[in-house]
């Protein structure tokens, strides 16, 4: 059973940083494609970046391309999603996922693991 925590979310006004954070349980980090996904009140939850299990292969959803950044910190089994340049229509609950897919996948619900989301709020 992999086990997924989100830290570090917050509020910021626009144009301004963040990072979030998820951890993983041992023993699976090396296994896992990681991604992250957002939900906004009344809508559906959507893609937002992904990471394959090296690393090696990012995806970025349209509309944070250019603006965040996702990355593993391996030795603490942790996915990073550093955000800049954020915008009130990022604001969300956002979620870490894991799979064992060799590829990233958008749709949320081919992902069987899930943190319990973490939110961030975009205003002035």
């Amino acid at each position: 059973q992999v086990q997924l925590e989100e830290t570090g979310g917050g509020s910021v006004q626009p144009g301004g940083s963040l990072r979030i954070s998820c951890a993983a349980s041992e023993g699976f980090w090396f296994e896992h494609t990681m991604a992250w996904f957002r939900q906004a009140p009344g809508k559906e939850r959507e893609f937002v970046a992904g990471l394959t299990k090296n690393g090696g292969v990012t995806l970025y959803s349209d509309a944070v391309k250019g603006r965040f950044t996702v990355y593993r910190e391996n030795a603490k089994n942790t996915v990073h999603l550093t955000m800049n340049n954020l915008r009130p229509e990022d604001t969300a609950m956002y979620y870490c996922a894991a799979d064992t897919y060799p590829v990233i996948v958008k749709l949320a619900r081919r992902y069987a693991y899930w943190g319990q989301g973490t939110q961030v709020t975009v205003s002035l």
